[in-house]
């Protein structure tokens, strides 16, 4: 395994551990060079899943592009890098559970704004605002407001 930091090769599983989804194996790793820590993740090779573009290309799905939109959206937010990863994963693993290999790109899309809804208002608001193409201001605020509706229609009344 090599160094994110120095680029040395020789590194020591410093501890080793399931995650909690038992999909993957969480490793902290030292380097045996500069000594820094780092954190790596084994998972079992799956099929490839295909997305379907808006305009009819196919590619071949991509964790690291959901996780790149996951931490734009989330940039400067309290939002931890372990909270990410972990949706990353149940994102992925609800569309692996799909009859179909071929997923089309706005199903991905739909997830995502659905997880980050949950995970920080903020970022889901940044993530929407690029994947909805919001032309103006008004996009925008129309976006709130149906955020601001639906969280307030969630709220339970107090009683006396």
């Amino acid at each position: 395994m090599k160094c994110p930091y120095c680029s040395h090769f020789d590194t020591a599983v410093v501890d080793s551990r399931d995650s909690e989804d038992l999909s993957s194996i969480r490793r902290r790793r030292e380097c045996l060079k500069c000594e820094k820590r780092f954190t790596t993740y084994e998972r079992v090779d799956a099929i490839d899943m295909v997305v379907i573009k808006k305009d009819g290309r196919r590619e071949t799905f991509d964790r690291d592009k959901v996780l790149g939109g996951f931490m734009k959206a989330t940039e400067k937010r309290p939002v931890s890098m372990e909270e990410i990863e972990r949706t990353v994963d149940a994102i992925e693993r609800e569309l692996r559970r799909k009859d179909t290999i071929e997923i089309p790109s706005t199903v991905i899309g739909e997830l995502v704004m659905r997880k980050l809804k949950t995970l920080d208002k903020v970022a889901y608001i940044r993530f929407a605002s690029v994947y909805r193409s919001f032309e103006d201001v008004q996009s925008f605020e129309k976006e709130i407001k149906n955020l601001l509706s639906k969280a307030s229609t969630k709220k339970v009344p107090a009683t006396n």
